[in-house]
């Protein structure tokens, strides 16, 4: 709208037009005006000039600033018109408040935006140009969405990235902040990018030759290892994780022997993941002289018997000699030997028996917990389902976790070393056992969506909640998840569970109604998600 009396708008800041613009301009005056019946026509002037500055998605220059660069083109398919609309949709959610209070039967949609982008980077689409804007603005506010959103955005969104201080947070979240990184086969634009590239470049440039060539990254690095600085020796060789084999061991025993602590902890900790290292051994030895058979008992047992001080061969392969405030120094030394044992040790040294029977075992002098807990880091470590069973137990013992996962966190982490069906079995029987009260982090872990027995366990035990008369928002965090996880397919499953239930003497006043409303966002999510999903797959 334009007004030949209305002076010229002002460069003003949305948030101020936003407020004057609720308020009112007969109590606020727009920036730029005077008060009388011109102050709304200056006020909408103002608001779509500063509308294209946001949509163009860059910060005004002058006019005689010379020009971009175009942006580089992007060449994947582009999203379903449908498609297209949801997203416009979801990125115009603001995220809810959260909490305790009472949420209502919508759809909290940003909530959905991590699931729409992982679906749509799965197909290959290419971001609406018109959504970078706000598509930056969601990855800016919220760290989680960065890797999908930025996949997704794809090489505009750098583009925008170097025009707006804002979206600065791309550059430093794309290795080598975007720049194109040389044809790998060009060796002498290659070994230019390694000698004279920014760090960033060079980490991206090392990454990518690891993905496809890992001795030829090693040797690159090997090149100019001597005269790194300390933390980017450290960055280096954290690359090496990546598809890390025996391959790499001559240059990690070297590695030992830095002057830098960390960078000597990182080599011991990757060599220590090759059971066949000659570390693997070194620590397979002490550990072995720890922990025994106590045969003077007429039950079978371990006896452990600690080292008794931290020697120089043993800081040498990633022993941290000083405990950490309230550990007893030997405690602290046994757990890093036996974590960084092969986990096969066990099963030769103890009589061939195998991890299940092992960790059955009683362990003499309290020495049990110390010992369990430093064998379930090592099945972590080394990614041995095997143990990691035998540690974590049955779901519905009444350790619930098993002897040696002493915490949630613990046992998510065992659970993470199994297949998908395998994890959704055990933790839908740990919800059937132990209730919903613990079980939110070890539904973090479980592949989405859920397989239909957890999805049914969890349904199952949130019906048992309302049945007790407590409130919903007692298992928010659970009900979030399932919103997000539970299989789509459910959502006819749920269908008895929006009736308002009759209250009874033990319910909390009005749970039953919050219930049904929370179901009912339950059911409306899940189709939602539906939805979605084949709003991708349209042609």
């Amino acid at each position: 709208m334009n007004s030949t009396s209305a002076p010229a708008p002002p460069a003003g800041d949305w948030e101020e037009l936003v407020t004057t613009a609720l308020l009112g301009t007969d109590r606020r005056t727009p920036p730029g005006s005077a008060p009388g019946q011109d102050a709304p026509v200056v006020l909408l002037d103002a608001a779509a000039v500063e509308t294209v500055r946001r949509r163009a998605g860059l910060t005004p220059a002058r006019a005689t600033a010379e020009r971009p660069e175009p942006a580089a083109p992007d060449a994947r398919p582009a999203l379903p018109a449908a498609a297209a609309r949801r997203l416009a949709m979801l990125l115009a959610d603001r995220p809810g408040t959260g909490g305790g209070g009472r949420r209502g039967t919508s759809p909290d949609l940003m909530e959905l935006l991590p699931q729409w982008l992982t679906a749509a980077n799965a197909r290959g689409f290419a971001a609406p140009v018109q959504a970078l804007p706000a598509l930056l603005d969601a990855a800016r506010g919220r760290t989680d969405l960065r890797p999908a959103a930025l996949e997704f955005a794809g090489p505009r969104a750098l583009w925008l990235a170097r025009l707006n201080p804002d979206w600065r947070f791309a550059l430093r979240a794309t290795p080598g902040g975007g720049t194109a990184l040389p044809d790998l086969d060009d060796s002498d634009q290659v070994q230019l990018l390694w000698q004279e590239g920014l760090f960033a470049e060079r980490v991206a440039l090392l990454a990518a030759i690891r993905a496809q060539r890992p001795a030829a990254a090693r040797e690159l690095l090997i090149t100019t290892w001597a005269t790194e600085r300390a933390e980017d020796r450290l960055m280096f060789l954290d690359s090496l994780r990546m598809q890390l084999s025996a391959e790499d061991e001559p240059f990690l025993e070297q590695a030992l022997a830095d002057r830098s602590r960390n960078v000597r902890a990182t080599a011991a900790e990757l060599l220590s993941a090759l059971p066949d290292s000659a570390l693997a051994a070194r620590m397979a030895v002490r550990a072995s002289a720890c922990v025994a058979v106590d045969r003077t008992r007429e039950e079978p047992g371990l006896v452990v018997e600690a080292p008794h001080e931290c020697d120089s061969g043993m800081e040498r392969d990633g022993v941290v000699a000083k405990a950490p405030a309230g550990r007893g120094e030997r405690s602290w030394w046994l757990g890093q030997l036996v974590e960084a044992t092969p986990l096969g040790t066990w099963e030769r040294r103890l009589g061939g028996r195998t991890p299940a029977e092992i960790v059955a075992l009683p362990v003499a002098d309290d020495w049990r917990s110390e010992l369990h807990a430093a064998w379930c880091r090592a099945a972590v470590r080394q990614r041995n389902p095997e143990w990691s069973r035998a540690l974590l137990g049955t779901p519905s013992a009444p350790e619930a976790g098993g002897p040696g996962a002493v915490s949630l966190a613990e046992r998510a982490k065992l659970l993470s070393t199994l297949g998908g069906g395998e994890r959704a079995d055990w933790v839908a029987g740990f919800i059937a056992a132990q209730g919903l009260s613990e079980a939110f982090q070890l539904l973090g872990v479980c592949a989405v969506p859920w397989a239909a027995p957890l999805g049914r366990a969890v349904v199952d035990a949130l019906n048992i909640a309302r049945d007790a008369g407590s409130y919903p928002w007692s298992f928010s965090g659970v009900m979030g998840l399932a919103e997000r996880c539970l299989d789509p397919a459910e959502a006819g499953r749920l269908d008895g569970l929006l009736a308002v239930p009759d209250e009874t003497e033990d319910s909390a006043p009005g749970a039953g109604g919050y219930w049904a409303e929370a179901f009912q966002r339950l059911v409306t999510t899940l189709q939602l998600r539906a939805t979605m999903a084949r709003e991708l797959e349209a042609p």
